[in-house]
């Protein structure tokens, strides 16, 4: 294509779902309206091809899967007793996967994913569209990149191929997530939308692959991609030029792209990142808009103790933007295990899986997995608002106080008819679940003992004991056995700077607040 840039192509990836935060707004419904059959592809010249293509893709994300199930399990223990597996894919829970620094270049590629019609009538997703071109990659890297751009197109269209041309469809965002051989992740936004034109017409999705997780501006990028596709495809390529080209804004800081539309001239958008990094790239009032505080609380504590969690939605949007709100509730935490905000139909016995897992599945899919051997799991119907299945201890998990203290913040939101902006409440919720982190493991600094090298040994057995609540010493014994913590502490032993400037500053709040407290 002529006029690329050319740029230093990216390290081989591996499209194994895994970890991040959260989604942009989208309209829901669509997909629903798109279906032309039931969910599974029958038998057919058709299913055997398009099956051998699925089928070597499943294999190879299943494999991987696999292998780090085999790492976790080298222990022998399960999941639901929490002992400490081996890391899997690299350093997988490493924040800075997620939250990059700035100077760095937006994305990687767009990629345009289209439904093209089979010998036997039906429609399968294939990439019609990349830019930049990749040249001059090594035999190894050009391997993976193909198996990236192989599995792409299943993750736009996650819910299968049965697809029909409609006149109508609203257009929805959704995300996933690829991890580097390396552990560093690669991030999908999608828009999936139907193209301007007359009569009936096939949905496409447009995807851009990026390192950076800050949502909200690759929401607004979506837009604009989507502005310009309903005047030309041509349009399209300046605009992602001119994008590439900036560099990443640091967090409050706008980036300005000036970009040529016809007929309406020379546009300036304003790209701004959020001030609080950490906040960047969630919204929580999607979760609190289809749960209540009992059963988010409920789903928090099992995420705390990395167990096998299944959340059902019709909508791909919402899946992703519930799943990724769990995910940030977390913080200063990471899910360190297989995550896939939208779980792609022939995908779906990777809830057989042994090892943790977050998941987002079709609801109409339900019953299928229901009738998969399955171990323990806490299965969340977020279309109906409630538990469908859980291990039964949920109400036990938290400190009673800690979780009585997080349930009056999150009702009190819910009461409070004077916060309106995804800011505010984004800012109320992240504060109620940092404080508990605070609470518990906020002591974790003066338990690491220096070396004269400059590297902390950390005493996990006095820092158990130093926490002086016999209820939140029994969780802490059990947390500390996460592959969340165990990834923290690693990065709290390298240095004496503390990995997460907002979290530290919480502590130091806090224990200033106690000395207030008892001076006066």
């Amino acid at each position: 294509m002529p006029g690329v840039a050319r740029f230093p192509a990216p390290p081989p990836l591996r499209p194994v779902p895994s970890l991040l935060p959260r989604q942009s707004e989208s309209a829901a419904g669509g997909s629903r309206a798109l279906r032309a059959g039931p969910g599974r592809a029958g038998p057919g010249p058709h299913r055997d091809r398009a099956g051998a293509t699925m089928a070597s893709i499943g294999n190879f994300l299943r494999r991987s899967l696999r292998r780090a199930a085999r790492r976790e399990g080298k222990d022998g223990a399960s999941a639901a007793e929490n002992t400490p597996p081996q890391v899997p894919q690299g350093k997988q829970g490493e924040r800075s996967s997620v939250f990059c620094s700035a100077g760095q270049f937006f994305f990687e590629y767009l990629v345009v994913v289209s439904l093209k019609k089979m010998p036997d009538g039906r429609y399968e997703p294939k990439i019609t569209y990349q830019f930049p071109k990749r040249e001059n990659l090594l035999k190894g890297q050009k391997e993976e990149e193909e198996r990236l751009l192989q599995a792409i197109p299943l993750f736009c269209f996650p819910d299968g191929n049965n697809w029909a041309p409609i006149t109508e469809f609203t257009s929805e965002t959704f995300s996933f997530v690829l991890t580097n051989v390396d552990g560093s992740r690669k991030i999908g936004y999608c828009r999936r939308l139907l193209p301007s034109g007359r009569g009936v017409r096939l949905p496409e999705v447009f995807c851009i692959i990026s390192c950076l997780g800050c949502f909200g501006l690759f929401s607004k990028i979506l837009d604009e991609v989507e502005k310009r596709r309903q005047i030309s495809m041509a349009v399209i390529y300046p605009f992602m030029q001119g994008l590439r080209e900036s560099p990443f804004p640091a967090p409050g800081k706008t980036v300005t792209i000036k970009s040529f539309i016809p007929e309406s001239g020379t546009e300036l958008i304003e790209l701004t990142r959020p001030v609080d990094a950490h906040l960047e790239h969630v919204e929580f009032q999607a979760l609190l808009q289809r749960l209540s505080p009992h059963l988010i609380l409920h789903i928090f504590a099992s995420a705390l103790l990395e167990r096998r969690l299944i959340f059902l939605a019709e909508e791909l949007s919402v899946l992703s933007q519930c799943i990724h709100a769990v995910a940030a509730l977390l913080y200063p935490f990471t899910w360190a295990h297989t995550y896939i905000p939208v779980l792609p139909e022939c995908l779906l016995d990777t809830v057989c899986c042994p090892t943790p897992f977050m998941v987002g599945i079709q609801r109409r899919h339900l019953q299928r997995v229901l009738e998969q051997p399955m171990e323990e799991a806490l299965i969340v119907d977020l279309c109906e608002g409630k538990i469908i299945q859980a291990v039964g201890d949920e109400e036990e998990i938290l400190p009673g106080k800690l979780q009585n203290e997080m349930l009056i913040s999150l009702e009190r939101h819910n009461n409070n008819n004077n916060v309106h902006t995804s800011e505010q409440v984004n800012a109320l919720v992240s504060e109620a679940f940092v404080q508990f982190f605070v609470r518990l493991v906020g002591h974790y600094g003066s338990h690491i003992k220096w070396g004269r090298s400059g590297s902390g040994s950390f005493q996990e057995r006095n820092f158990c004991k130093a926490m002086a609540s016999k209820s939140c010493r029994r969780l802490l014994k059990k947390f500390v056995k996460t592959n969340m913590f165990s990834l923290f502490i690693e990065e709290a032993e390298k240095s004496r700077i503390p990995q997460e400037a907002y979290f530290q500053k919480k502590i130091i709040e806090y224990h200033e607040q106690k000395k207030h407290r008892r001076a006066s």
